[in-house]
C-alpha cells in the first residue's frame, strides 16, 4: 500500500471526532475525485459500522433500494430483511439495526455523496434530521457526511434552517494536493520526476489524486499527458463531459461560464460574464458563480484599489482549462499528438496562464520565499486600461504588506533560466511608473520575478528586480 500523503489537519479533525465524548456530525466537502472517501476509510477503516453512498441521478425508489441493500449486507449477511418504504423508515431501520448490534464503544456511520441521496421531493433531509435528532444525539456516535457538490452541502446542510440547523459539529474542506504534496504522492508511488516535469503534469491535471494516480514513472511529462489525456483509453480524455453534470443540476449554466472564463487570461468581472453567456441573468449568474467558487473551479480576486463589486473571476481548475484548450479541440486520435501540440504558440500561451494560476494557489509559499510569512499582507491583481490619457498596464500578482511595502510579482513560464534584456527592464520600469501614478501609493514598491528556473543575474535584472524566485519555492510544504 502506498504511503498516505498530506491531509494532516483533516486527519486530526477526524481523530478528534472519534475521541470526543460528545456526539459528532462531521461534514466533508471536496470536489469529485479529490479523495474524500479514501480519507474517511484511511482514518476510520474497520471502525465504520455502516456506510452507504448515494447514486448519481437515481430516482427515490432506486436510492431506497440501494440503502436497503447496504443495510441488509451490513447487518443481515445480505438477506432481504429490511425494506424501507421511505427515508423516515430507512433511518428508523438503520437506528434499530445499530441498537441491535450492541457495540461497545463509539459507533461510526458514513454517508457518502449525500447530495445524490436527495432526489426530487424524496424527503431525504427529513429522514436524516429524524435520525440525528431522535436517535443519534443520545448515542456514542460519529456521523460523517460527504458531498462533492459544495454548493448543495452548504445550502442544504451547513445553512439548513430546519432540523439540521447547526447540527454539524466539525467541518472539513478537502482541497486538491499542493505541488509539494503532489511531489510526495508521486515519490510514494515510486515515481521520481524532476520538478519541471511535475509542474507540467500539474498544469494539465491539477492536484487531484485520482488523476495523478495515472502518472507512470517510466514516461516524461509529455508522454504522460499524451497517454492520460489523448489516448483512446485515457482517464481524462472525456472526464470533462461527466464532471460538471455530476455536481450541478442545470450544469449547462455552469459550463457556459466555465467556457467563457477559459478564453480570458486575466479573468472577467461579473458584467462581462453576463454579456458573454447565452442565458438570462436574473440573479442566476451570481448563484452559479458562487457554486463554481465553492466547488473549487473558479477563483475570485479583488483588483488593487477597486470596490468589491469589481472583483475578477477566473477559471482556476487546471484540467478544465486544459480540456477546453486542447483535448476538446483535438478529439481524434493521433499518435503522440501532445508532443506536436507542445511545440506550438498555443502551448506557450497556455503555459503562461496555467503557471500563473498555480502561483496564485501557492501564495503562502511565495510569502515564505519573500520572508514575509509573519507580516500581515493582502493579495490582489492590478489592471489599468489604456486610454488617451496614458498607457495601460497589468500586474499578475500584487502583495500589499503591512510594513509599507508593495511587491509587484511578474510571473513567467520559461523552459530555461530567464535573461532580462534592456527592453524587459524598461518595460518593468514603465509598469512601475504607471502603477505609482494610477494608485498614488506612498509605499515602497518593487518588482519580484517568479519564473520556472529563475533569472540569470545581469545589469538589467540587478537594476530592475528586488528579488528573483524560481519554481522550487512553490514546492515548499
Amino acid at each position: 500500500m502506498s504511503k498516505f500523503i498530506g491531509r494532516k489537519e483533516e486527519i486530526r479533525v477526524l481523530e478528534e471526532a472519534l475521541a470526543s465524548p460528545e456526539v459528532e456530525m462531521v461534514s466533508i466537502i471536496g470536489r469529485r475525485r479529490v479523495g474524500k472517501t479514501f480519507l474517511v476509510k484511511h482514518v476510520y477503516g474497520g471502525q465504520i459500522d455502516f456506510e452507504a453512498s448515494g447514486l448519481q441521478k437515481a430516482p427515490l425508489s432506486e436510492q431506497l433500494q440501494n440503502f436497503s441493500l447496504r443495510l441488509n449486507e451490513t447487518f443481515f449477511e445480505g438477506a432481504a430483511v429490511l425494506k424501507p418504504a421511505n427515508w423516515l423508515d430507512a433511518f428508523h431501520q438503520l437506528s434499530a439495526a445499530l441498537d441491535r448490534k450492541k457495540k461497545e464503544g463509539r459507533m461510526v456511520v458514513f454517508l457518502d455523496e449525500l447530495p445524490w441521496f436527495d432526489s426530487h421531493k424524496s424527503g431525504f433531509l427529513r429522514g436524516l434530521s429524524y435520525f440525528w435528532n431522535s436517535w443519534a444525539v443520545n448515542r456514542d456516535i460519529v456521523v460523517v457526511i460527504c458531498g462533492s457538490s459544495a454548493s448543495w452541502m452548504i445550502q442544504n446542510v451547513l445553512r439548513n434552517k430546519g432540523g439540521l440547523h447547526n447540527r454539524v459539529t466539525k467541518r472539513i474542506r478537502l482541497k486538491p494536493f499542493s505541488l509539494a504534496e503532489t511531489e510526495e504522492y508521486l515519490a510514494g508511488r515510486g515515481i521520481v520526476l524532476d520538478r519541471y516535469h511535475i509542474l507540467l503534469i500539474y498544469m494539465a491535471l491539477g492536484g487531484i489524486p485520482h488523476y495523478l494516480k495515472e502518472v507512470a514513472g517510466h514516461m516524461s511529462a509529455t508522454q504522460n499527458i499524451n497517454q492520460i489525456c489523448f489516448s483512446e483509453g485515457g482517464l481524462l480524455k472525456d472526464e470533462f463531459l461527466s464532471l460538471y453534470p455530476a455536481l450541478f443540476s442545470h450544469s449547462d449554466y455552469h459550463l457556459s461560464i466555465i467556457r467563457a472564463l477559459a478564453g480570458k487570461h486575466y479573468g472577467m468581472v461579473r458584467g462581462e460574464v453576463v454579456r458573454t453567456i447565452p442565458f438570462p441573468d436574473g440573479g442566476r449568474v451570481t448563484k452559479v458563480l458562487q457554486e463554481l467558487i465553492e466547488s473549487g473551479f473558479v477563483s475570485e480576486y479583488f483588483p488593487f484599489g477597486k470596490k468589491k463589486k469589481e472583483k475578477v473571476f477566473r477559471l482556476s481548475d487546471e484540467y478544465s482549462l486544459f480540456y477546453l484548450r486542447f483535448i476538446e479541440q483535438h478529439p481524434h486520435d493521433e499518435e503522440d499528438i501532445w508532443n506536436m501540440l507542445s511545440q506550438t504558440q498555443e502551448f506557450k500561451t497556455w503555459c503562461g496562464y496555467a503557471f500563473e494560476n498555480i502561483c496564485l494557489k501557492h501564495i503562502p509559499q511565495i510569502k515564505k520565499a519573500l520572508g514575509i510569512s509573519g507580516i500581515y499582507s493582502s493579495v490582489s491583481t492590478f489592471v489599468k486600461t489604456g486610454s488617451s490619457d496614458g498607457p495601460g498596464t497589468q500586474v499578475d500578482l500584487l502583495i500589499d504588506r503591512n510594513d509599507r511595502v508593495i511587491n509587484l510579482v511578474e510571473i513567467k513560464f520559461y523552459s530555461t533560466a530567464l535573461t532580462l534584456t534592456k527592453a524587459d527592464s524598461d518595460a518593468l520600469r514603465e509598469k512601475l511608473r504607471v502603477f505609482r501614478e494610477s494608485t498614488g501609493t506612498k509605499k515602497l514598491v518593487n518588482w519580484v520575478m517568479l519564473s520556472t528556473f529563475g533569472v540569470k543575474p545581469n545589469a538589467h535584472s540587478l537594476g530592475s528586480l528586488a528579488l528573483s524566485l524560481d519554481m522550487d519555492c512553490l514546492f515548499v510544504p
